[in-house]
């Protein structure tokens, strides 16, 4: 890889020890001492796709400025708004996605493999300077280059030099139970794009695209113009080109910039842009065609193809510079190519196979099966896939039997030379295979049988009734039923027979999940707290395996229940605020009779302002940014408890107003769930009234300090106030008239923490009462004065007036009245409150007291302990 007329002198850090003399790679800038020259494992950018093993492709998020972080294929400090993979630790530049290798972690079992022993999968550097390798011990990450390996599924990290001899079977490291296995999924690709498969929001990719498209590499080809640029005023002896690598870079106008010698001569031009474009080819296999700006313009390339031989002796340049130039392959009359076995278990990566001119798809199969020790096999069994490995997408397209190889080959080239260097081809055995994909359609109208839903689907989206038919019908949520159809992709069949393309399966999941193994299914809910919920959708998808976490904004909880619905055993982490989370647990409630797990426990990552729950059960009163791998040792080591929920009946009396026909019509009744509290009077009425306000603005509320600094706002507002809430209600506690005191709120709590961590019932003993528990079966109702008793209780000074305890509850109301359940107000008519427990309680996971049990550091915890092959030590 390394060779003198590629290597130049310069005083530059060394990714072995950080300093010294050392050489530099002219294709990928990797540098080294040269005393390391004998220790470098890393491979050069343009041989690292034929080493990828199952090209995986890659899903970037938007781009952004990433401190301290180098990009993957030039080796560079990412100066510039640069892009990330959403799943693994992959960052490029722009200019530089094309070029990146679709070597992502491969999260799901892909086509007819089956295997259940997985092997790390090693990154280069972006590590914490501080990161020390299990080997030898010693730094091996850098801030100044590149440098040190990092298992991405146990998070082992290993100089380039150690990473070697580690033994290559990975146990996924301290969250191995945690971890959906890989061996789990089955994903049946038919060129799906990767953000349908990991359920990535396409509208954080819609901009980061077209730039990529359009002006991704122009962008960055203008940074290293003004670079040529400001050179060129130091040395004039430089020259700037323009190289095109084929027909499709033309018509997007996407080219290289090189700079070489006004008096280069031909092969060192095309020395330089096949280095350009990270191509380890001879140069003698390629030549240069030029053309004016004129001819970019009309998609005119003039070929120089008749040009005198000598004329490669000399200059490339003569009286006139061309503006641009395309470098084309130059045809072969016979060629060695690769043909990978693909799912056939012959033991062996791939087999050599020249063809030539009269080669096809039918005669490659020929040779190639004798070599696979498939010769007594049927030629019709089998098929020729020829595949591009592209970083956003892995591409498959099957070769008709009659076509000509070496003409394929030749389109591949004239397209691009850089996708010949990313094309494989595979032989691949025949499947009467059915793929079937399992779409979420949220938005429609409730309560309907399945017929009419076909009949919606029909007619809105032209579907054929004998391919499409509805296998499940959840009863709608209010927060799931709004705005207009959106298409989920993700939830499979649960039969093992059916194949899917984009979206996921367990398949079968009693045989493949290890006995020891409890996935952990994550909700985020990437709108609450600030915004961090999009961070900890990246953190969480790179630490588990993305299959496994669910962003709410995308279908809701629905589709995460569905696609586990055959797991025997799972766990639930939940991230956002109350209200997130009884959107969850009312979703487990109707989902759970069709769950293996029908009561799966319920973590809590809390996001939101008050996060009353995430504090009785220890996850603290908001998130701060602690470490995700951290949260999630706490869910693993977290305790079991139960939690009582409750069922609120509300039943209107009085009719609704503006009714068609001048008839008016009472409002029909409604239920809704209760995990917290219920409250009525002055307690609904500030939670309206901040709810007002966010509506009006609600990109000002993206902070936990803002939201209590506007609700106490609110509630200075409404100091003056007095309402009589005991003449305008009555309450019935089982079966049992209770005569309420002068208050202005009545409250039913069912944990005991209110309005962001008061204790609302207080801790004083009392003989009328039992102590109040989450799991008794009993709520405790509470009354407060008004709003200066309300801020009384929240400093801590008093508690509210203890009015009753029990487990069925009547109010009557006599006027509309504010409500509130769980943080969610509205103005109820007079009618009747019934509430009362609702079904089974729900498991929920109270954080441990226990601390972390310090085994020298969170590195060690987090990677098991590492064999080694004695031959390294």
């Amino acid at each position: 890889m390394v060779n003198s007329s590629s290597c130049l002198w310069q005083v530059i850090f060394c990714p072995g020890t950080g300093r010294g003399l050392c050489f530099h790679m002219g294709v990928c800038n990797f540098m080294s001492h040269e005393k390391c020259l004998k220790n470098v494992k890393i491979p050069c950018s343009c041989i690292a796709p034929s080493l990828v093993r199952v090209p995986v492709a890659h899903c970037f998020g938007p781009p952004g400025h990433y401190k301290r972080k180098f990009c993957t294929v030039c080796r560079k400090s990412l100066e510039s708004p640069a892009f990330r993979c959403e799943v693994c630790e992959l960052h490029v530049h722009t200019d530089c996605i094309p070029f990146a290798c679709s070597d992502c972690r491969q999260c799901h079992q892909d086509g007819h493999q089956d295997q259940d022993t997985y092997h790390h999968h090693w990154r280069e550097g972006n590590l914490s300077s501080n990161a020390r390798c299990e080997v030898c011990k010693k730094t091996c990450g850098s801030s100044e280059v590149l440098s040190g390996m990092r298992c991405e599924w146990c998070g082992i990290l290993a100089h380039a030099a150690c990473y070697v001899i580690v033994t290559p079977e990975c146990t996924f490291g301290r969250l191995r139970n945690m971890i959906l296995p890989p061996s789990c999924v089955q994903l049946f690709s038919r060129n799906f794009s990767k953000l349908h498969c990991f359920r990535i929001s396409e509208n954080l990719q819609t901009e980061s695209d077209e730039d990529d498209d359009v002006d991704g590499s122009t962008q960055g080809s203008a940074k290293d113009v003004q670079i040529s640029t400001d050179s060129s005023k130091q040395n004039f002896s430089k020259q700037t080109l323009k190289i095109f690598d084929g027909n499709d870079a033309v018509k997007r106008n996407q080219f290289r910039l090189i700079s070489v010698p006004r008096i280069a001569k031909n092969e060192e031009v095309v020395e330089s842009a096949l280095r350009a474009y990270y191509i380890n080819d001879e140069q003698q296999e390629y030549e240069l065609q030029t053309f004016t700006q004129q001819a970019l313009l009309s998609d005119d390339v003039i070929n120089r193809n008749d040009a005198a031989e000598d004329s490669n002796l000399g200059s490339v340049f003569r009286e006139s510079v061309p503006e641009a130039w395309i470098i084309r392959a130059k045809p072969k009359d016979e060629e060695v190519i690769r043909i990978y076995p693909a799912w056939l278990k012959v033991g062996m990566a791939y087999v050599s196979l020249r063809v030539n001119k009269s080669s096809t798809t039918q005669t490659v199969i020929e040779e190639v099966l004798p070599l696979l020790g498939r010769q007594t096999e049927c030629l019709q069994n089998f098929k020729l896939v020829e595949v591009l490995m592209g970083s956003k997408q892995v591409q498959r397209m099957v070769l008709d039997n009659q076509e000509l190889i070496l003409n394929r080959l030749k389109d591949i080239r004239k397209t691009s030379i850089r996708q010949m260097n990313q094309t494989r081809f595979y032989i691949v055995e025949n499947s009467e295979s059915i793929v079937r994909v399992n779409l979420f359609v949220g938005g429609l109208p409730p309560q309907l049988s399945p017929e009419e839903y076909t009949n919606i689907l029909k007619d809105e989206l032209a579907i054929k009734t004998n391919v499409v038919s509805v296998r499940h019908v959840y009863q709608a949520q209010e927060l799931f039923t709004n705005g207009l159809m959106e298409w989920f992709m993700g939830q499979l069949k649960t039969s093992p027979k059916v194949e899917a393309s984009g979206g996921w399966k367990l398949w079968p999941p009693a045989s493949k999940i290890p006995q020891n193994c409890c996935p952990l299914l994550v909700f985020v809910n990437p709108k609450s707290g600030g915004l961090k919920g999009r961070d900890l959708l990246y953190s969480f998808r790179k630490l588990l395996n993305p299959h496994q976490v669910f962003e709410l904004t995308n279908g809701g909880p629905l589709p995460g229940f569905h696609t586990f619905s055959q797991v025997p055993w799972f766990r639930v982490l939940v991230c956002g605020g109350d209200g997130t989370v009884g959107w969850v647990l009312g979703a487990l409630e109707e989902i759970r009779h069709k769950l293996v797990c029908s009561e799966p426990s319920v973590a809590i990552l809390p996001l939101g302002t008050g996060n009353d729950l995430g504090r009785v059960l220890r996850w603290g009163a908001g998130y701060s940014g602690e470490d995700p791998y951290s949260i999630l040792v706490s869910v693993d080591e977290a305790d079991d408890v139960l939690m009582d929920r409750w069922t609120i009946l509300l039943d209107a009396e009085e009719p609704v107003e503006g009714a068609e026909n001048g008839v008016a019509e009472p409002e029909p009744p409604k239920i809704v769930q209760m995990n917290n509290y219920c409250g009525l009077g002055i307690d609904a009425e500030l939670s309206l009234d901040f709810h007002h306000a966010r509506e009006e603005e609600p990109g000002k509320f993206n902070s936990r300090f803002h939201n209590k600094g506007v609700y106490v706002k609110v509630g200075l507002q409404k100091i003056s106030h007095t309402r009589n809430l005991h003449k305008d209600i009555k309450l019935q506690v089982d079966q049992h008239e209770v005569e309420l005191p002068s208050i202005e709120g009545l409250i039913f709590i069912n944990i005991p923490s209110w309005g962001s961590g008061a204790d609302l019932w207080g801790s004083e003993s009392d003989n009328r009462f039992e102590k109040p528990r989450i799991d008794d079966g009993l709520l405790e109702v509470v009354g407060v004065t008004g709003v200066v008793h309300m801020g009384q209780v929240q400093g801590g000074f008093r508690s509210g007036i203890r009015i009753a305890q029990g487990s069925y509850f009547r109010v009557t109301l006599l006027k509309p009245i504010p409500v509130q359940v769980d943080g969610e107000p509205w103005i109820q008519a007079p009618g009747q409150i019934i509430i009362s427990a609702a079904g089974p309680k729900v498991h929920m996971l109270k954080k441990s007291k226990q601390k972390q049990k310090k085994t020298g550091s969170l590195k060690e915890m987090r990677v098991d302990s590492v064999s080694v092959s004695e031959g390294g030590r």
